[in-house]
């Protein structure tokens, strides 16, 4: 028999964790000013994302590349060491 009290309990939700989010959910909409950022931050907030998306962007081309040349040299190395070896 299920019991309705705790129908978060099945899922892993404690009543102490529903509590402490009601609380922290009523206190952000309290007072929503406050938590919002101005026009001004969020340009340079965008700014920044896409600098650091680019730059993201270069490194993992760099790595890639990296790996590329990295196993050229290791097929290589096989190549010619069992060329050798005959």
């Amino acid at each position: 028999m299920r019991s309705h009290a705790t129908p978060g309990r099945e899922h892993g939700l404690y009543p102490l964790e529903l509590a402490a989010w009601r609380d922290s959910a009523t206190q952000a909409l309290a007072h929503p000013d406050e938590q919002r950022a101005s026009p001004k931050e969020t340009t340079s907030d965008r700014r920044r994302i896409k600098q650091l998306e680019r730059e993201l962007h270069r490194k993992d081309k760099a790595l890639a590349e990296t790996v590329a040349l990295l196993l050229l040299s290791k097929k290589l190395e096989a190549i010619f060491h069992k060329s050798e070896d005959e």
